[in-house]
């Protein structure tokens, strides 16, 4: 499979180096993306140093924007499969393989990296974990699926999955609306175990203030799911 992997970053310059030299050890095969989400720093030229594809968006779209922009790229190239890795260093690259296996068998659609199917690694601040286990109960309410992880942003698509998020993916805290996607456009989601670290450098941006607020954005956006129906094509090869 050609398969392509999609790091969104935005003011990663620090982190990047060490994120692209660990997918290349594990995922030699895989050619790679850095989605330039606005930065100020030298995030494009330290990624365009490193070897990857670049892609550079001129202003800050937020985490959804990066990485459907990371889509349309994979859609419009025919990658077979896409990774999704952060570009903060918290993601183990060493995984990739495990994220992928599915889609390679055609077991799914969709792998989630689930933190908590694993044993040891960083697992968030208690505040978050409470906020993740609410999100699995409103997914399960509303899909009839329990998925551990959902805020994961480590996972793998398939070809299917690559052209439903290059035509609808959400804008904000997308991790779990996308799941939900997937899962009402008769996709196959499927969880395996990851680790995951603490970022190496720079602060996280989500405040408890943004916490509550993505909380109720995210449910909102679950409760109000269009009725499940099967995904459009893109026709063409391009968005």
């Amino acid at each position: 499979m050609r398969v392509l992997v999609i790091v969104p970053a935005f003011n990663e310059s620090r982190n990047l180096p060490s994120v692209i030299d660990e997918i290349r050890q594990h995922a030699p095969h895989c050619d790679v993306c850095v989605v330039d989400d606005g930065s100020v720093d030298e995030t494009a030229l330290v990624a365009a140093g490193l070897g990857t594809e670049v892609l550079r968006i001129p202003v800050n779209l937020g985490i959804g924007g990066a990485v459907q922009t990371g889509y349309l790229w994979a859609w419009a190239r025919g990658y077979d499969a896409a990774v999704q890795i952060d570009g903060d260093g918290q993601h183990d690259a060493a995984f990739i393989t495990d994220v992928l296996d599915p889609i390679e068998r055609k077991e799914a659609d969709l792998v989630v990296g689930s933190r908590f199917l694993a044993s040891g690694g960083f697992r968030s601040t208690s505040l978050r974990r409470g906020g993740i286990r609410y999100l699995t109960w409103v997914l399960r309410l509303r899909c009839g699926v329990a998925v551990t992880d959902p805020t994961s942003g480590f996972r793998a698509t398939s070809r299917r999955t690559i052209e439903l998020f290059a035509r609808q993916y959400p804008s904000d805290y997308p991790e779990p609306e996308s799941i939900a996607l997937a899962l009402r456009a008769g996709l196959a989601v499927r969880e395996v175990p990851v680790r995951m670290r603490e970022r190496q450098h720079g602060a996280s941006s989500i405040s408890l203030a943004r916490t509550l607020y993505y909380l109720v954005k995210v449910s909102l956006s679950l409760l109000l799911l269009p009725p499940r129906g099967g995904a459009r094509s893109l026709r063409g090869g391009t968005p």
